[in-house]
This record gives structure tokens, sequence and C-alpha cells, in this order.
């Protein structure tokens, strides 16, 4: 892998590989980066990611090849203290009142303004949000503190350097700002290096859409009357009490249901909401821009008011550009959202320029040997890749367990029928368990199920996703080494737990999208149009994509061993079926608890000798 790697860097190529869970994929592509002497950036699916690789891998790289490399860790701007909004924070509530003071004590000894560095205040605490900022309230070089920005010298650190360590996010607004023309802010790169590049597509058609929401709004409107209090205007208050009013308007008159609705479907209800939102958003733009320049702040929140106004006529027209329009309804806020049929032709544009190199890498990029799926969504069509499966023995040290007789996905019992088959398992090893669902109503019904049954767990632990932060679940998991966890989402990929602690990773059901999401509609329709198959050209890689990265849970170190149980009959009762099971090659399977039994004993035994 390494060698394709530095083949490509060196032609200015495209290559696509798939590397295996303990294929050392990180070092492969590392290390001929490093070698190179080209200016690279290499962007990870999460910060977590980002700063292992920056923190960890890259240190120990640099010994081993004995070369100095200078190397930048950039995130977005959120994730910086920004000391001037700092300054501006005045006393706030109670609950606040500690996180604030750490992060005012931290402001004097932090040297980068990471706020991954001060782990006394949680990532989500509500302090951040005011005292980071955004590229809407940003003041730039007019700024008070600007010679002491985070941020810029975080960027000037980034363009000085030979690597530079990014995330998806990030890249992909920078991708954005050069498609609407802006300068890009990430330094200009010779090689572009995108691990767990699986994730790239449907963020990609995030970020290539608009979309704008209730809380975005509320935040303006409140940093609208910071700004304006100084001066004594009548008018101006009174259009900011219009354009809050019309706001509420919205969210009174959008369905009560939560979840995604098709927009056209909704927009009878809501018409008249929307078009005095934009008279309102008109208005106080206007009445801002009477004021001159009063001040920075007014400057920038003028240009937001604007662009709100832009986006919001965008979505609300019936003749925009190709898009699917949809509505997103959560608790206390509202979002509208365009979001476009195929982004994979915007993708081409920006990476077959000739002059850069991109490398993709996963573990899950291919279905069987196949790479089109991804190649297609890419824009990489013609693109091949290369495959590197995992080096660990999985033919000996797992067990693909297909439970017969159990109801349909759709039927209500399934949720039952699948724990009834999973828990016996539990008795047949001292590791732990990992129930994976494809919805948070199955993994409710789990917890019920569980409740009922508690006598199936003995003295193990249950832990189960929304009691408590996902890294303080899988903290406790590994600690207790025989616990049995419930998760759905984000607990399918990015998940490492290594040892006896996990030994059987249950799945509920094939990981299909629900055709209803807005990003598979807008998918579909393209596929439609297109004259495509959409079930066997998305729907099913994509599936057999997650199941992989889902079962891909188990088997994290080479002394790993265990069992994945797949609890969805259409495995075996439907032609697509083998699919899945190729995905998960070359694993073998069995339907018999027996074997199971058979299986988990001798490796438990192995397990002790080593």
């Amino acid at each position: 892998m390494a060698e394709a790697v530095a083949e490509a860097i060196a032609g200015s190529d495209r290559l696509v590989v798939e590397a295996g869970t303990g294929t050392g994929k990180t070092f492969a592509y590392l290390l001929p980066a490093l070698l190179s002497g080209r200016k690279t950036i290499i962007s990870t699916g999460t910060k977590a990611l980002q700063d292992q690789l920056f923190h960890r891998d890259l240190p120990l790289l640099g010994k081993a090849i004995g070369r100095p490399v200078t190397a930048a860790l950039l995130k977005g701007r959120a994730n910086y203290l920004c000391v001037h909004r700092l300054d501006l924070v005045t006393e706030p509530a109670a609950a606040l009142a500690d996180d604030l003071n750490e992060v005012r004590e931290w402001r004097y000894r932090t040297v980068s303004g990471d706020k991954s560095e001060l782990i006394e205040v949680p990532e989500d605490s509500p302090v951040w949000p005011l005292v980071t900022s955004t590229a809407d309230n940003c003041l730039g070089q007019k700024c008070p503190e600007y010679s002491k920005c985070h941020v810029v010298k975080a960027r000037k650190a980034a363009q000085e350097a030979d690597l530079v360590v990014v995330n998806h996010h990030l890249l992909l607004a920078d991708l954005a700002m050069k498609e609407e023309g802006f300068v890009e802010f990430l330094p200009g790169a010779e090689a572009v290096i995108i691990d767990e590049a699986h994730q790239i597509p449907d963020l990609a058609v995030q970020f290539f859409g608009v979309s704008l929401g209730t809380r975005e709004l509320e935040r303006v409107l409140d940093d609208l009357r910071a700004a304006t209090l100084p001066f004594s205007q009548p008018e101006l208050n009174r259009r900011v009490d219009k354009l809050q009013t019309a706001v509420r308007a919205l969210r009174a008159d959008a369905p009560r249901k939560e979840g995604r609705h098709e927009l056209g479907e909704v927009m009878r209800d809501i018409r008249e909401s929307l078009d005095n939102l934009a008279y309102a958003l008109h208005d106080a733009q206007a009445a801002v821009a009477d004021l001159g320049d009063a001040s920075v702040e007014l400057e920038k929140l003028h240009e937001q008011l604007l662009g709100m106004s832009e986006r919001l006529a965008i979505l609300a027209a019936e003749d925009s550009w190709d898009g699917l329009r949809w509505l997103e309804i959560n608790p206390r806020s509202l979002r509208l959202h365009l979001t476009p049929l195929d982004v994979s032709s915007k993708l081409n544009g920006l990476i077959d320029n000739g002059f850069q190199s991109w490398i993709f890498t996963s573990a899950t990029l291919a279905v069987g040997e196949d790479f089109s799926h991804f190649g297609s969504r890419m824009g990489l069509a013609g693109v091949s890749g290369l495959t590197f499966p995992s080096p660990y023995r999985v033919q000996d040290n797992g067990l693909i367990f297909l439970p017969p007789g159990l109801p349909q996905p759709s039927d209500p019992s399934h949720t039952d029928a699948m724990l009834g088959n999973v828990t016996p398992l539990l008795d047949m090893t001292s590791g732990g368990m990992f129930c994976l669902f494809t919805s948070h109503r199955a993994l409710n019904n789990a917890k019920k199920w569980f409740k009922t049954n508690k006598s199936v767990l003995g003295k193990r632990k249950l832990l189960a996703q929304g009691d408590a932060p996902r890294d303080d679940l899988l903290r406790r998991f590994r600690e207790y080494g025989d616990a049995v966890l419930l998760g759905t989402g984000s607990f399918w990929e990015g998940v490492d737990v290594r040892g006896p602690a996990l030994s059987v990773v249950a799945i509920d059901k094939l990981p299909f999208a629900s055709p209803a999401d807005p990003l598979m509609m807008a998918r579909l329709e393209f596929i439609r149009r297109e004259g495509g198959n959409g079930f066997m050209d998305h729907q099913l890689p994509l599936a057999a994509l997650s199941l992989k990265q889902g079962a891909g849970r188990l088997l994290r170190d080479e002394n790993d061993y265990g069992v994945v149980v797949l609890c969805d009959p259409r495995i075996t009762g439907k032609r697509y079926g083998s699919k899945f099971l190729e995905c998960l090659a070359p694993m073998p399977t069995t339907s018999s608890l027996n074997d199971v039994a058979s299986f988990l004993a001798s490796s438990e035994r192995k397990g002790a000798v080593a």
C-alpha cells in the first residue's frame, strides 16, 4: 500500500485503497507522504482521529525516518478560543460560571487555543459557543485582538508546514468555498490523502447544499439586540421584534411531528410565514444598513442578514436549482434544506485538476472487490481500487451466526425475537456483547426487553446509548469486561474495543437507509433520471458497506476472536443476501447454536493459553 501511495504522489495520480483492520494503513500513507517532499493535506473522519495522527503517529514516524518534518494541525474555527468574544462575555448563568472560570484561567496557559486541551470543560458545554467564533461573527482584521487570534496563528502554521492534518468538515468547507469562488483557506497542497473516505459522499451532499435554521436566526437576533443597544432607534427595535415574531410564526405553522418532511408537502401550511420571514429579514437588514458604519459588529450582522435573505429566497423558490427541498423538525427548532441530487461532477471538477494527487482510503470502500459504488458517488469513474484485506486470521478468529426462524424485520416482535436468540450466547462467553440497532425505536424496545428479562444478564452490566456520553459508555464497557452495550448510529463505526471485553457483535437488521430520508430520496431520484436501478445501484451497496462497518467492531487486534450475529432473515431468504456475506468474507457462517458454543469455548481456551 505504501508503494502504491508513493507512486500516486509522485505521478500526481488518483488512488482508491481499501485497507482492512490491522493493515497499518495510517503508516502506509504517512510514510510515503513524509518521504515525498510534497506539501500534503491529510483529512480524517473525526477530530479524535486528527489528534491521534498529529500527536501520536506523526512524531513516531518522524523519529523512525530520522528526518524533521514540519506538521500542523488545523481545525474549524469553532475549535479555537476567541479572545475577543471571551472579553465580551458578561457574567453568565450560575450553571456556566465554573466552565467560564476554567476558560478564563486557561486563556493565559494555552499556546494553540485548541479547546480539546481543556479537558476540564466538556466539549458540549454551552460556554464554548460564547467564547469561540463562527465565519459569520468573526470580525477578521478589524478585531481588536487580531494579533492574538488563535485561528490566524493556526492557519499561518498550516501554510508554512510540509504536512497539514485536517478533518473532513474543514476540507469540504474549503472545497465548497472554492466552488463558490472564495479564496480557499487551506494551504495549496500537492497531495491530498483522505482517510475514512467512505464518509465523504454524504458529507459533500450536505456541504454543497443550502440550509437555514431557526437557531441561527435566533442567534443573530440576540447579537442584533446586543449590538444595537447603544443606539436609541425605536424603528430598528420594532423591526427586530418583527423578525423575532416571524421566526416564531414559522415554527408555529410548521408540522408538529419531529423528523424530516418534503417541503412540497408542507409548503401550503408555511408559505405565508416564509414570505413574512423574508420581508422581516429584508426590513431588519435595511434598518441596520441605515446606521452606516456604526461598528464592525453591525457590519458583520448586516452581511449575515443579507446572506440569510439570499438562502431563504433559494429555499422558498419553486424553480430553484436541481435539488430536493425538505424540512427538518426538532423539538425546539426547525431547519430548511435544499439537497443537490448529485455532487459527483462537482467533486470530480475539484479532484481531477492534474496537479494534485488524491488518495482515498478506508476499511469499507468496496462491495466484494467492486469499487464502482464509491467511484460513481465521488466522480472517480474509471479509477481502479486496490484491496488489502485484514492480516488477522478472520476465517479462524471470527464466526457469523445466522439464527434460524426469526420474524421479518418489519414484524413488531422482531426485537424481542432477536434478543431471545442473542442472549443465550452470554452463557457461552466470559466476554462482552454489542447489540447494534438500525433505529432508536428498536434500541428503546431492547431496553424495555432487558428490563423485563433482567435475569439473562446475570451479574453483567447493561449500558445503553443515550444514558451517558459515548466515550464514557465505551470506557465503562472496557472496564467491566463482560458488559452488554446497546447502541445505534455512532456505535457502528469508529469504535475500538480490543481484547476479550467484546466477543459478540449482534446486529438487528440489515442497515438499509430509510427511502424517506431526504439524502436517500435525492440520490434515488438522480439514479432514476440516469436510467439506473436505485436499489441495486445505491441502497444495496450502501447497506452492505454499513454492515461491514458494524461487523468491523469485532476483530480489532490479531488475538481478538468472536461472533457476529446477523438477525435479519433476508440474508438467507433474499437473493441479494449473499452480497452481505460476501462483504464479511472469509469469515465462516453457521445457523447452529452448537457450532457457536464450540467456537467460543475453543477460542476462549486459545485466548487463555495466549
